[in-house]
């Protein structure tokens, strides 16, 4: 796919821009400008899905006035999941393009190979598409701001499911060989405590291996019960299909960045993945449960209009949407104030925020001690249709 860049709004100035580039406290009549990468093409191209969702979103605010009277520029550009593309695209949106802030780029990697610099350039790096434990270190990176539950908390979640639900399980766990994958095992092991000598095979790939049949292989011979797919979306899918193929029925566990119905399940078969379980944060618009619930109804209604033709059921368009809530929200407490200093403050002093597509009792807290926006999630397991939830809230 070539360069991805989508304009929303039509109206700026000069001096805006030189406006928007300036990290003191301003006021400017140009629009608010955003910057974004996302990997539209590439093995991790299911995610660029995000991207898209928070495009059409901006829009959908665009045409009710914007916000405080500013419309939204998001210029989003493809990134390929590979770091050295992150780099030249963000050094693009910051030093020409000048937006205020970088929202919701996506991935692990790519968006530690950025962290340092914007840093040091004092542009936010906010709610940042990752569950990442370093998004979360104010000390080192005060510009920087993460989204997702981290996957710390998130693999000591699934381990304690592990424990409670099949306490003398045998546990295979695959993950990418990176960051994202470390901080997953590291909460993982600190889930399972004492019991973790029932990890009976650990393994890991790379994002650009064409496939992982040996891996899943050498882990059905480990004589596993249970096994955590701690993958993208594409080896996800790769995943539950190869199971299924050899015959092999282990309790499968999927992180929440793999969960979606339509770029995982169905690849993957959906009768193939009946009885896999995730955690979720956010509402799944394919839960019959959920058909009278109004949060839902106005989002299949914006997805008719503002992402005509895309798979409304996709928790990755939930996930672009309530990202960009999240992002309106902070720009609306800017008030008048749209300093790149005051974009973190709000964004780092967020108190009992209720967005529609988070699931209830799940609220957005954030502190300069504890930026993690999400911090809670509960257990879902998908029935051929839809996900389903089960037991209680759960966080730290």
């Amino acid at each position: 796919m070539s360069l991805r860049k989508i304009n929303l709004a039509t109206i700026f100035t000069t001096a805006g821009l030189s406006l928007v580039a300036a990290s003191s406290a301003f006021a400017f009549d140009g629009p608010i400008k955003l910057g974004n990468t996302a990997p539209y093409s590439g093995p991790a191209s299911a995610y660029g899905t995000i991207g898209s969702a928070e495009s059409a979103y901006f829009q959908m605010l665009n045409d009710k006035g914007g916000i405080n009277g500013h419309k939204i520029e998001f210029i989003t550009l493809d990134d390929g999941y590979s770091s050295p593309k992150t780099v030249e695209q963000t050094r693009r949106l910051v030093e020409q393009d000048e937006v205020l802030a970088m929202f919701s780029s996506v991935g692990t990697a790519p968006n530690i190979a950025v962290q340092k610099y914007l840093n040091a350039k004092k542009v936010p790096q906010i709610f940042v598409s990752s569950g990442a434990s370093r998004w979360n270190d104010q000390k080192h990176f005060p510009w920087t701001v993460g989204l997702n539950p981290t996957y710390e908390l998130e693999g000591r979640i699934y381990a304690k499911y592990i424990l409670k639900t099949k306490p003398d399980a045998k546990i295979a766990l695959i993950i990418p060989n990176e960051d994202a994958g470390k901080d997953y095992l590291r909460g993982f092991k600190e889930g399972l405590g004492d019991h973790v000598k029932q990890l009976v095979s650990t393994t890991t790939y790379l994002t650009t291996d064409p496939t992982i049949d040996s891996q899943i292989v050498t882990m059905q011979q480990s004589g596993a019960d249970v096994f955590f797919v701690e993958a993208t979306p594409k080896f996800a899918a790769m995943a539950i299909k190869k199971v299924a193929s050899l015959g092999w029925k282990p309790l499968m566990i999927l992180p929440a960045v793999s969960n979606s119905v339509a770029a995982v399940l169905k690849p993957a078969g959906l009768e193939n993945s009946v009885g896999v379980v995730t955690g979720l944060y956010l509402k799944d618009p394919a839960d019959k449960a959920l058909a009278d619930d109004p949060a839902v109804k106005d989002y299949l209604t914006w997805m008719k209009k503002y992402r005509s033709g895309a798979d409304p059921g996709d928790l990755l368009n939930v996930q672009g949407y309530t990202a960009a809530q999240l992002m309106a929200q902070v720009l609306t407490n800017c008030k008048d104030d749209l300093s790149r200093e005051n974009i973190i403050k709000q964004a780092t002093h967020l108190k009992d925020v209720e967005l529609p597509m988070l699931l209830p009792g799940i609220k957005i807290n954030t502190s300069p001690e504890n930026s993690t926006p999400i911090q809670q999630m509960k257990m879902a397991r998908f029935d051929g249709k839809a996900w389903v939830l089960f037991g209680d809230v759960i966080g730290e």
